[in-house]
């Protein structure tokens, strides 16, 4: 168990989902944690559910966390770092998981020696199946990072990069569930297509997509090799394949990712330039 206070400035899902990962993993307890919302009910229904203390003084979480992990919307940051600067010391780990918000404005809204982190999750953090990467700001330490890799490995698997990387981060994996989401759904209609009941065809779109996911991440076989497992010659995938390069299927997601990409460094050269 995690011997650090943990505290959290935002009580959203994706906190929610941090908090009740860390409490399933067993890597820190009720007692321990305390998170800050602006809704009262949010508040209840996290104490109800988890038995954390809530608070509407975000100050109440510094002055008894160890950690600190925003999350919160981007575009209230640079408020609330305004707010709490005086009150967050070197003796604290301010952990940001909003998207688009570069380590240099969070390190520039702070005190001189505070130690930050950066971290792009993804929705499936809510299912303990997070992808997320994370880099480490100029004063965080090696520990700072292997502690920040336990909390999210709680909620499934992350990568600590180099910051330069989590824009493409944010296009691939940040974004990523959203192009799956389409991919399911118009394998869902293709069965319906055919003649299959949409609740049995989503069902079995959603899990076929999870079993090849699955096979991908456990079997250490080579994804070319796993397709080619599939397709027998002259069947039935090999036809499908062809259709789907006849329709763009690889430039289209590769496309997605590049977009997703060039986007979210736009917003991080836009915060950026806000402490300028």
């Amino acid at each position: 168990m995690l011997k650090e206070k943990i505290g959290f400035i935002g009580g959203g899902k994706m906190g929610e989902a941090l908090m009740k990962g860390l409490l399933r993993a067993k890597l820190s307890s009720a007692d321990k944690i305390i998170v800050s919302d602006v809704d009262t009910k949010r508040c209840q229904t996290l104490e109800d559910e988890t038995g954390i203390k809530t608070t509407q003084e975000n100050r109440e979480v510094i002055a008894n966390s160890d950690v600190i992990i925003l999350a919160i919307k981007p575009n209230v940051m640079g408020t609330i770092l305004e707010e709490l600067k005086s009150d967050i010391t070197s003796e604290h780990l301010v952990v940001s998981i909003a998207a688009g918000i570069p380590l240099s404005f969070m390190e520039s809204s702070l005190n001189e020696g505070c130690r930050a982190i950066r971290v792009m999750p993804n929705t499936p953090c809510l299912v303990g199946e997070t992808a997320a990467g994370y880099a480490l700001g100029k004063n965080a330490t090696r520990n700072d990072g292997e502690l920040v890799g336990q909390i999210l490995n709680a909620v499934g698997k992350s990568f600590l990069l180099e910051e330069k990387y989590l824009d493409a981060v944010t296009g691939l994996s940040g974004s990523g569930p959203a192009f799956i989401y389409m991919v399911i759904d118009a394998l869902a209609d293709g069965g319906v297509k055919m003649g299959l009941p949409r609740e049995i065809s989503k069902e079995l779109a959603a899990q076929t997509t999870f079993g090849a996911a699955k096979m991908v991440l456990e079997t250490g076989m080579h994804i070319g090799e796993l397709k080619d497992s599939v397709t027998s010659p002259g069947g039935t995938t090999i036809e499908g394949l062809h259709a789907l390069e006849k329709g763009g299927l690889t430039n289209a997601l590769i496309n997605a990712v590049e977009v997703a990409t060039k986007k979210s460094k736009r917003l991080g050269k836009a915060f950026s330039k806000q402490k300028k």
